[in-house]
């Protein structure tokens, strides 16, 4: 939910919120939340981190109809003092990051349309608050993301911030973390794609790589497909930590020395869990 360079709408407040206005979404849309929530939660368990469904349980989002911000917050709010708060789209980025940093999560207000149940670039209201907000019930990947909005602030300074963007990308919306001998799902672009859910885990294409943090903010990504790598780190704790105790100050100066990698690229220390065969991307246009 952010961009470098954008005007701000007469409606959006300085900060950029606005009115989710619940009451004006209609029965249909409601009904598409309802069909959207039954569909992706039934494929999930045993293919999502446990923490999503704990936190789809603390936040009561199996309710029916599209969650009422102001009823979400206040559960979210006692589970880690997070809150999430409405947008009218896209938002620079020292907004982003200084919402996360404060612990406030934006999320867009519109929902898709039933011609786009299965994919839509622009992330919707189910993606945001079904595919984000159940993490944020968990304390740890909640501290994560605030972590991640301070770092944001900080790396203005850098230049960095493609770099960073990298980060988010392949952790918050498009991460697997490891259980046991098998991977799960954590990254809501993942979890709230029905067809992404089955790719990440299932399908010989993508390459899954172990997270290293400097090797990752490397790699390019795409932005109009499915993945063609994807980072699995081995908890939540761990990711907390790695992005807590860098300074990212040097990282920053060794990335400028260093070549990006593309999307599908293996080099000589991954630790490779699965070298994908890239046929889906190969096969595209």
């Amino acid at each position: 939910m952010k961009s470098a360079a954008i005007a701000r709408p007469t409606e959006a407040a300085a900060d950029w919120t606005v009115p989710q206005e619940w009451r004006r979404y209609s029965a249909d849309e409601h009904a598409l939340w309802d069909e959207l929530f039954a569909r992706q939660s039934a494929m999930l368990p045993g293919r999502v981190t446990p923490a999503f469904l704990k936190g789809l349980d603390i936040l009561r989002l199996s309710k029916p109809g599209i969650p009422d911000f102001d009823e979400l917050n206040e559960r979210l709010g006692k589970a880690t003092g997070w809150k999430v708060v409405a947008v009218p789209g896209l938002v620079p980025d020292d907004v982003f990051f200084e919402h996360l940093a404060n612990r406030r999560f934006v999320a867009g207000r519109f929902l898709r349309t039933r011609a786009q149940i299965d994919y839509l670039q622009e992330p919707d209201i189910f993606h945001d608050v079904f595919g984000h907000v159940p993490l944020l019930a968990d304390p740890v990947f909640a501290d994560y993301m605030q972590a991640y909005g301070e770092g944001g602030l900080r790396s203005a300074r850098f230049g960095a911030l493609h770099k960073l963007a990298r980060l988010y990308w392949y952790t918050v919306e498009f991460g697997l973390v490891r259980a046991g001998g098998d991977l799960r799902l954590y990254g809501a672009g993942i979890v709230s794609s029905r067809t992404e859910s089955l790719f990440a885990l299932d399908d010989p294409s993508p390459n899954r790589i172990g997270f290293d943090l400097m090797r990752l903010m490397r790699t390019q990504y795409r932005i109009d497909d499915f993945q063609q790598t994807y980072f699995v780190i081995d908890s939540f704790e761990d990711l907390l930590r790695q992005t807590v105790e860098t300074d990212f100050a040097p990282l920053y100066a060794a990335l400028e020395q260093a070549c990006d990698l593309a999307p599908d690229a293996v080099i000589a220390g991954d630790e490779v869990l699965w070298r994908g065969t890239q046929a889906y991307a190969r096969g595209r246009p």
